[in-house]
């Protein structure tokens, strides 16, 4: 039997599961990992600068392509705790990765050694499995078990905790013979499919809600099949958004209070029934439960038991990874004849095709509106939009297009400050083919903006586009039910750079310092040409690009309280003219 150290043993399970890039940083206690790294190759390490980022580094090469799972490696004691963010933000969209931390010597966990923390029972609310290994013999099994679990039921995230002597100890391994542990999907019976489609075709006015379990599964094929073969409209949820091309002609639009649109909206309250698939009914997509709910029948289909129920009761659950469903129900649906539903579809058409939101505004300081238009010229079906939260994110969600699965990545639910541009690189490493286009607030940009030197030195191309306002917008909007303005401005004179007026951080001095490239702009004439050059500084100099947007101060982008009930601040499109890149711009 082969002798290694469990170590060496790990990495040979890491590469053997299919692991090819982790993200990390090197320290005393995980040394001996780094070692068995160098010993036996086979990983493509890249070096973050902070181990939060290097977490969101793993989040965004698991979100990138089906079948990855990011993997993050760092030292003991406060690498762990700086994993933490990234833990919560992968188990709350159900993302799997892997965090590996070192530890002090087992003999030395209860004597309060340097940097020896419980990271296992901090880490355990947020993860299918958290564990320190105190034995070596138990590393291969440890990480075997990890990896069955990340990919088991709903995915989600697992830290493995490897103290130094359990790192070092040699243990009998046979890397030849190892075999990855089944993974346990639940599956729709037949039964079920059924009974859900008896109460669709009893609807008048039906609806799919597609979430982001139908992206885990890698089932958005599956889901335009279906809606196809039903004639039934598709509304995604942001992180579902994707599954269906924009511009599908089942493609309803988007529900909620903020990343909605005004024609989503209107067909979810016009709706009878609406069967939802992979999806979590979150708040800011529902709004008050009462308005969402009211006069409809709902059908959910979700891979985690607990999650049916949990924000309201459905009239009909159905336990099932969204694949194993969607392939029943297209298979159902074949066999069936169904009502033609092209009457209600030409309703939600015309809602898409008047209810629009305007954006060709041609102001100085620039309006947001006309940024996210440019980007529509800009950037074809192809592109991998990256961002994460603030009226940046939001009004993103409104105005931008996206026609496939993963090509919009999002921290969803738990929205961290700083994860864009973190995240953006482990995207661009797990596709570096594809165009990645992150977008960022100041405030977002400046949390994690060490993490551009990553992309530098390991020439990680991608384009940030970065609104500044100089405020944090979402916080002082809110703050309007406040009647206050408080410690939300950003805003500063920068006596280094007085050409940016107030608007404080000279954000093209810090990334041209942290070996990227970086374009200003200040007129709206300015945008398409500065995102052209971008498109051609990565491929020159394959680092990252920055185009930096110097916006208005004040802007209040739509949302509300309830989806009948969403306050319009700016002008609504009246013409064509008016949103020249809405997929629906006819309106004349």
């Amino acid at each position: 039997m082969p002798r290694m150290t469990a170590a060496q043993a790990a990495v040979e399970i890491l590469k053997a599961e299919g692991v090819t890039n982790v993200f990390g940083l090197p320290g005393a206690a995980i040394n001996p990992f780094y070692n068995a790294m160098r010993i036996d190759g086979g990983l493509h390490h890249t070096l973050a600068r902070h181990v939060e980022g290097a977490s969101h580094m793993a989040e965004g090469y698991t979100r990138a392509t089906a079948g990855n799972i990011g993997v993050c490696i760092g030292t003991s004691g406060p690498a762990g705790t700086d994993m933490i963010t990234g833990l919560y933000s992968a188990s709350a969209d159900s993302i799997p990765i892997l965090c590996i931390t070192g530890q002090a010597p087992v003999a030395k966990l209860h004597k309060e050694d340097f940097q020896a923390v419980d990271i296992a029972s901090i880490a355990k609310p947020l993860t299918k499995m958290a564990v320190t290994v105190l034995e070596p013999g138990q590393v291969p099994g440890t990480f075997q078990q990890a990896f069955h679990l990340m990919r088991s039921g709903r995915p989600g995230p697992v830290l493995i905790d490897l103290p130094i002597d359990v790192q070092q100890a040699v243990i009998e391994f046979d890397p030849d013979t190892y075999q990855p542990l089944p993974v346990y999907k639940p599956s729709a019976s037949r039964a079920q499919i059924d009974k859900a489609l008896d109460m669709l075709a009893a609807a008048e006015r039906p609806l799919i809600v597609a979430g982001g379990g139908i992206v885990n599964a890698d089932a958005a094929e599956l889901l335009v099949q279906f809606a196809e073969l039903t004639g039934v409209p598709v509304v995604p949820t942001l992180m579902g958004w994707g599954t269906i091309p924009d511009d599908h002609p089942l493609n309803a639009g988007m529900v909620g209070l903020q990343t909605s649109h005004r024609y989503g909206n209107e067909t979810l309250l016009a709706a009878d029934f609406v069967l939802g698939i992979g999806n979590r009914w979150a708040n800011r997509h529902t709004g008050g439960i009462e308005t969402y709910t009211r006069g409809r029948t709902f059908v959910h289909v979700d891979i985690e038991p607990t999650q049916i129920g949990r924000v309201f009761a459905p009239d009909y659950g159905i336990v099932s990874d969204a694949k194993a469903a969607l392939e029943l129900f297209v298979r159902a649906a074949r066999e069936r004849n169904l009502e033609d539903r092209g009457a209600w579809s030409a309703q939600c058409q015309e809602r898409k095709r008047t209810l629009l939101r305007r954006t060709n505004f041609d102001a100085v300081p620039i309006k947001p509106q006309r940024v996210y238009e440019e980007m529509n010229r800009a950037f074809g079906p192809d592109v991998r939009y990256v961002s994460t939260i603030g009226l940046s994110q939001i009004q993103a969600a409104q105005l931008l297009h996206v026609y496939r699965p993963r090509h919009w990545i999002n921290a969803g639910q738990a929205g961290p400050l700083g994860w864009t541009v973190p995240a953006a690189l482990g995207v661009a490493t797990a596709d570096p083919d594809s165009t990645v286009v992150a977008l960022s607030g100041d405030y977002d940009f400046q949390f994690m903006l060490e993490e551009l030197a990553v992309g530098a030195q390991f020439n990680v191309p991608y384009i940030h586009v970065l609104v500044n306002n100089a405020y944090l917008g979402l916080i002082r909007q809110s703050q309007r039910g406040f009647d206050m303005d408080y410690c939300v401005q950003l805003s500063f004179d920068n006596v280094n750079s007085p050409e940016l007026n107030g608007y404080g951080v000279d954000h093209v001095k810090v990334a041209e310092g942290l070996g990227c490239k970086a374009i200003r702009v200040f007129e709206p004439e300015q945008i398409l040409p500065a995102l052209e050059q971008a498109k051609k500084l990565i491929v020159e100099y394959r680092v990252p690009v920055i185009v930096e947007i110097i916006l208005e101060r004040v802007t209040n982008v739509s949302m509300g309280l309830e989806i009948d009930n969403v306050t319009e601040f700016e002008e609504l499109a009246l013409s064509g003219a008016h949103a020249p890149t809405s997929l629906y711009a006819n309106l004349d």
